[in-house]
């Protein structure tokens, strides 16, 4: 079973932001020829916000770090996750309205949750 990044995205507009990150992920294994390296849970509505989580192979990410080299390391971010969250988000943010992505196991662990 291959090793995943879990990521929690809250967004005011579901449709724009799946579809810019689908998109942007899209892109990113046509660039390093992953395939099916992505998946997207279905949308909870809640206080006008859309919650789901994505669900990232973490060979892509490694992948897009090997291809980046030096530029991946400059990127703000403690640890390859990090740093992989500020380039997706430095990658759609153009393209989606208000949206909020963080590492699911660590708002998991949070001793004061997602507060």
């Amino acid at each position: 079973m291959e090793e995943r990044v879990n990521i929690n995205v809250s967004a005011v507009d579901y449709d724009k932001t799946s579809k810019a990150l689908s998109h942007q992920l899209s892109l990113l294994e046509e660039m390093v020829h992953g395939q099916d390296d992505f998946v997207m849970s279905d949308s909870e509505f809640a206080f006008g916000w859309h919650f789901f989580v994505l669900s990232v192979n973490r060979a892509l990410v490694e992948k897009l770090a090997e291809m980046m080299g030096v530029d991946f390391d400059k990127i703000k971010g403690k640890g390859i996750e990090k740093k992989f969250l500020t380039w997706l988000t430095k990658n759609i943010e153009p393209k989606s309205p208000r949206f909020k992505l963080a590492i699911k196991e660590e708002m998991e662990s949070s001793k004061f949750g997602i507060f």
